[in-house]
């Protein structure tokens, strides 16, 4: 039996004058009520109270024992509550990880203005678009594009999205539109090199289950901002998100193909280490990304900025 428990349980006792009513606060039987109490006598070799047909009064060992035992009380009551108003409370430093190029415009854009309503609060960026180790690197929350698949993380849905092979009108009229993944081979494909981690590949659907084409091109890099212009210029095709092509694709500078094998998701997530009470500053944070991201029209008025 916990030393807190037995504590307690004294002091209820004390303070309703029988095991019965105090057992009734507990939500106990009076024996168990009685047990504690002797557990707790044995445990530092005085007697606490007389039991006596009359009810029970404390001993002059007990009265003194009592004071120290409500202050005691008061003290872990005060220090318990202080912690839980903490965690409702948006102050500190919070360190957020995001992709380059959306950290830039989905994220970076939003920070003053959270700032603001949080004036005890002070943020900190990396945009990159290598995965960072959140608990190695320090960070309270990353901003991630796909699937999650680290049970040491728990990921929260933000916003749908779909990754999609895409090119140039002109591109697709002078190499072909691709039919199947597997034609990929045969086109220049602009992707992420070993550094900027998709060392997989382009993965696709087909009948329900996903697998890669290891696609080639004579243009790489670790920058996914990169990687949209020169697609944009007609240099290849790439494999981008959605969030990031939906000003082109609206005025058709850009069109997608392959579609039928797109992932079914792809989606913007916020992502933390698991523990068992969220900090405020990122629970608020990412209540408050997740608001901005599903504003009507937000997406395409961003696009054209």
């Amino acid at each position: 039996m916990d030393r807190y428990t037995t504590i307690r349980s004294f002091a209820l006792i004390a303070e309703k004058g029988s095991f019965a009513a105090a057992a009734l606060v507990e939500g106990v039987t009076p024996v168990v009520m009685g047990r504690r109490l002797t557990s707790l006598e044995r445990r530092l070799g005085v007697q606490l109270m007389h039991r006596s047909t009359r009810g029970l009064t404390l001993t002059d060992l007990g009265e003194q024992f009592l004071e120290s035992c409500q202050q005691l009380l008061l003290d872990f009551d005060a220090a318990e509550g202080s912690i839980s108003a903490g965690r409702n409370v948006v102050r500190g430093h919070l360190a957020v990880a995001a992709p380059a190029a959306f950290g830039r415009k989905h994220v970076a854009p939003h920070a003053a203005a959270f700032r603001k309503a949080y004036p005890e609060l002070r943020l900190s960026f990396n945009f990159t678009d290598s995965v960072e180790d959140l608990v190695r690197e320090g960070y309270d929350v990353a901003i991630r594009v796909g699937e999650v698949k680290d049970p040491n993380y728990v990921a929260l849905h933000l916003y749908p999205n779909q990754r999609v092979v895409c090119g140039t009108p002109d591109y697709f009229n002078r190499y072909g539109v691709p039919r199947i993944p597997e034609d990929l081979t045969r086109h220049n494909c602009l992707a992420f090199n070993l550094q900027g981690g998709q060392q997989r590949g382009w993965i696709f659907v087909r009948d329900g289950k996903p697998f890669a084409v290891r696609v080639e091109g004579d243009l790489a890099c670790n920058d996914g901002e990169l990687l949209h212009g020169w697609v944009k210029q007609g240099l290849g095709v790439g494999w981008r998100s959605t969030w990031e092509i939906q000003a082109e694709l609206k005025q058709g500078t850009l069109m997608t193909v392959l579609d039928e094998f797109a992932l079914p998701d792809y989606d913007i997530q916020a992502v933390y280490p698991q523990q068992r009470y969220l900090p405020a500053k990122v629970r608020h944070f990412i209540d408050y990304l997740r608001d901005i991201y599903n504003r009507p029209a937000y997406w395409e008025d961003s696009a054209a900025d």
